[in-house]
């Protein structure tokens, strides 16, 4: 696009933040990103990453939740945090302040390798919430029925349907970020979804092109 997003390096691609609540699809919205060539970052990829190996992520969350959170080989008790964060929404938001500068800065070092790249996809369930949406230039939120979400992550994780209902609770709802999406799509029936993307794909390819 050319145009500055802050600490982002200046690029002429356009960067396309993906955002959605818990069991609203956007892992697979990726995968179909993904298998057009683009290059996809996963923020909560990042996030499980820099969690494990980045030793002043490390070295803070042991100094605020402790040290017994991570066994010898230095690998987080990542259900045990996320009971601790997701029951207490001052702990979540100290989790978040110390993780979401690291997964800033490897999206940075992201872009930097796919500088010659149309188009950039970033997935990140706090797109808006965190503030990341305004460093894209296009953001696209996934949405889905309440009652089909809970059954994708029960499936899924097998976790209970009042822990579901307790972590859609912390993000802001789908009405709120409908009005700050640029592109919404519902993802109910995935052959519908397919169709939408495709044309989606095409329309941001060409934008992405046409700026150059």
């Amino acid at each position: 696009m050319g145009t500055s997003k802050n600490s982002i390096p200046d690029t002429k691609m356009m960067i396309v933040g993906v955002t959605g609540g818990i069991g609203s699809g956007k892992s697979r919205v990726m995968d179909f990103f993904a298998a057009k060539g683009a290059p996809c970052f996963s923020a909560d990829q990042a996030g499980h990453q820099v969690l494990e190996h980045n030793p002043a992520v490390v070295h803070a969350v042991k100094a605020i939740f402790g040290d017994d959170l991570y066994n010898d080989q230095n690998q987080l008790n990542r259900k045990r945090l996320a009971a601790m964060v997701f029951s207490d929404t001052a702990k979540l938001q100290l989790l978040n302040g110390i993780v979401h500068p690291a997964v800033a800065i490897a999206f940075e070092a992201f872009v930097s390798t796919h500088a010659l790249a149309p188009l950039v996809f970033k997935e990140a369930a706090i797109l808006f919430e965190s503030g990341a949406a305004k460093h894209c230039d296009k953001t696209v939120l996934i949405t889905a029925p309440l009652s089909v979400r809970i059954e994708r992550v029960q499936r899924r994780d097998n976790s209970p349907e009042e822990a579901i209902i307790a972590r859609i609770a912390l993000q802001w709802p789908d009405e709120k970020k409908i009005t700050l999406a640029d592109f919404v799509l519902e993802n109910q029936h995935w052959d519908i979804t397919l169709v939408q993307l495709e044309k989606l794909y095409q329309s941001l390819l060409i934008q992405a092109n046409a700026t150059d």
